[in-house]
């Protein structure tokens, strides 16, 4: 298997398939059509059926059932888009036998992977790790996924003694924008259940998400020239200024973790005249949530209190909610999931996603849909690194996962 990981997941990362949330069209960049097609390609040669794309890029794939069981189908999927945080063109990945210490990555630009900087690089040692050239990011997330269901699939077809019942795979766009479902057909996908490969290190497994919300926050002030500003000029950065500092510090990104909640201050833009500031607002529990949305709106309207009711204006929206609450009646997709790693001696870290995951959205579209590892870590920079062999493990857990529900019949 780790030969065929390793191509797969060269060919696709060299493929610039950064999203673009500026962009109104889906997929909403060029580069994640060229991996679309390349993909649909490669489903057909390994030998899948039903293979095909719809006008917005979700391309769906069948592996039709090896028994007349009456088992339920499942689903696999992975998103072909990558971040945004930092640059995916050019991607020039390498593979080393990692013994023990510093990576350098680029040395005429000093970019070096240290454990003293990742600590958990240590637990690598022995492993054969994809790694950047320090330039870019490697886009493991979700290339990683995308491999090792491609892997585990043609597994299954050269082992028809593995019982299986009909399994369907989705490659899906824009995840990183947040749109990944936004144009899911899951009606068209036809599942029991499904599962997003699209975690971080070995043993993940996650049903539990944040309920998520944006905000936009538009200050309007007075430009004047500062010569003659006396009682004339407001100053929409300083009421910008003053929003930012309503919210706690230690309910930040940077001081929460596990079920914690947080305010995150996205970007600042603007001005004397305008100045925009964008939050992002998570928490797992829905009260807590619904908390945070309105304290939210309680500080502008402190600063419309001060600079009148023209002086602010605020736009927030739901993005999704915690998946937990329609995974839970059917927990035994977890269970399931945490059985098929142990039987591979991987100790299942349950645990709620500290980010965005299409299973969210899919969960409350009706397809309950837990996310499993791929075996990367550093996600979205240049520091991002992958291991081939818990890359090998993860596709196994895929084969298992698939085998389990057949025995359970």
């Amino acid at each position: 298997m780790k030969d065929q990981l390793i191509r797969r997941l060269e060919t696709y990362a060299k493929i610039d398939t950064q999203s673009d949330m500026n962009s109104t069209a889906t997929p909403s960049t060029p580069g994640q059509w060229d991996l679309i097609k390349l993909l649909e390609k490669e489903l057909k040669e390994v030998g899948l059926e039903e293979v095909s794309y719809d006008e917005n890029g979700y391309l769906m794939a069948t592996l039709p059932a090896n028994t007349d069981k009456d088992i339920p189908t499942i689903g696999f999927l992975a998103h072909v888009d990558t971040a945004t945080d930092f640059t995916g063109k050019g991607v020039s990945p390498k593979v080393i036998q990692y013994e023990g210490g510093d990576i350098v990555l680029n040395e005429s630009q000093n970019v070096i992977l240290s454990p003293n900087d990742f600590p958990e690089l240590s637990n690598y040692k022995g492993h054969q790790l994809m790694v950047t050239d320090g330039t870019t990011l490697l886009g493991a997330d979700d290339k990683a996924g995308i491999a090792e269901i491609m892997t585990a699939v043609e597994y299954l077809i050269n082992h028809p003694e593995i019982e299986h019942g009909k399994i369907r795979v989705a490659f899906t766009p824009d995840e990183e924008i947040g749109r990944g479902p936004h144009k899911f057909d899951v009606e068209r996908f036809d599942c029991d259940y499904a599962y997003t490969v699209d975690g971080g290190p070995l043993g993940e497994l996650q049903y539990e998400s944040f309920n998520a919300a944006a905000a936009s926050v538009i200050f309007y002030g007075n430009s004047v020239h500062p010569g003659t500003a006396k009682n004339k000029m407001v100053n929409a950065g300083k009421m910008a200024a003053q929003f930012i500092c309503k919210f706690p510090e230690e309910e930040s990104p940077e001081h929460t973790e596990g079920y914690e909640g947080f305010y995150h201050l996205i970007s600042v833009e603007g001005d004397v005249e305008k100045t925009t500031v964008y939050y992002i607002i998570r928490d797992h529990d829905r009260e807590k949530f619904e908390t945070r949305k309105n304290t939210l709106k309680q500080y502008a309207e402190e600063i419309k209190i001060v600079y009148g009711e023209k002086a602010v204006q605020l736009e927030m929206k739901d993005q999704y909610y915690n998946m937990g609450e329609k995974i839970e009646p059917v927990k035994h997709i977890v269970d399931i999931a945490g059985q098929a790693m142990k039987n591979l001696d991987i100790e299942p870290i349950i645990e709620p996603v500290r980010g965005g995951t299409d299973g969210s959205q899919i969960s409350f579209m009706g397809l309950p849909t837990p996310n499993l590892f791929t075996g990367g870590e550093n996600f979205h920079g240049k520091f991002e690194y992958i291991s081939i062999n818990n890359m090998e493990k993860a596709a196994k857990v895929i084969v298992e996962i698939s085998r389990l529900f057949a025995a359970s019949k």
